[in-house]
């Protein structure tokens, strides 16, 4: 009886903190909610309140989509963001699958430079590569939005970890069958590497989605805009103080990332805790 007690106590220590941990995270998103809800009059009022008196969100929508081009800037975030995570799997699965399964000189090299390569951040090598797209003359295009971005070092380590997992015994049945190596890495690993790639898919489309750095560096063309940055060039240019449209226009950009977080969750925590096979 008195050792369960400790033990409620931590456990109920725990939830509660988890609690105000929670209610700190959805604080900002919960006050979104709310101020695209009001109308002008209460939001600029000294009555403060989350519930609003009268509901005004689908005005609110209505004129964040008539002020701003919503539908072009989403749709550019999802190319931009398709299009990166398809070559980034594409190059990190079997880069992942050499550094795990196969046996050659540099091989320890190799992977302590990918593990070098996640600690450099993107700014650090932003001139470089700003400089190498304007030789190109690639500025200002969906290829300036997704060459810099085709190699991803922390998803060649994330697979990588996850392939240490799978069994020898199975590609060693793949190659008495007669396969390639490059067949084994699409036709073998990738179905077991499924919860790794989602949550891969989920670090990937969730950064590229709100990165605000880059496409206001190499972005000259409204008709580019990513979701974050037309998100800034309608509050400045379009919405001005006009905050119940702003915010409105804020919701519409994030739900996406629900939407797909909350699909994928499952395989998000799978990929997350590289259970692997059994």
């Amino acid at each position: 009886m008195s050792a369960a007690r400790p033990s409620l106590i931590s456990s109920s220590f725990r939830h509660a903190a988890l609690m105000v941990g929670a209610v700190l995270m959805l604080a900002p998103f919960v006050w979104m909610l709310s101020t695209a809800s009001k109308p002008p009059e209460e939001i600029y009022s000294s009555d403060l309140h989350l519930i609003p008196h009268h509901f005004a969100l689908w005005e609110n929508l209505r004129i964040a989509f008539g002020k701003a081009d919503l539908g072009r800037f989403l749709l550019n975030g999802v190319i931009v963001t398709v299009a990166i995570f398809t070559c980034q799997v594409l190059i990190a699965l079997p880069a992942a699958y050499a550094l795990a399964k196969l046996r050659f000189v540099g091989r320890k090299a190799l992977f302590a430079l990918v593990l070098f390569g996640i600690l450099i951040p993107p700014q650090a090598t932003a001139i470089p590569v700003f400089l190498l797209l304007h030789q190109l003359g690639a500025l200002d295009s969906y290829a300036a939005l997704v060459l810099p971005f085709t190699i991803s070092v922390f998803g060649i380590f994330l697979m990588r970890q996850f392939f240490m997992t799978v069994p020898d015994d199975l590609l060693d049945a793949a190659r008495m069958d007669g396969m390639s190596e490059f067949a084994i890495v699409w036709r073998v690993m990738l179905p077991t590497a499924i919860p790794a790639v989602t949550a891969f898919g989920i670090f990937s489309v969730v950064a590229h989605w709100n990165d605000y750095f880059w496409p206001l560096i190499v972005l000259n063309s409204q008709q580019y805009y990513t979701p974050p940055l037309a998100v800034a060039h309608f509050r400045n240019a379009e919405a001005g103080t006009s905050y119940g449209p702003l915010m409105a226009a804020a919701i519409v950009i994030i739900t996406p990332l629900v939407v797909a977080f909350l699909l994928a969750q499952r395989r998000f925590i799978e990929g997350i805790t590289l259970t692997g096979l059994k």
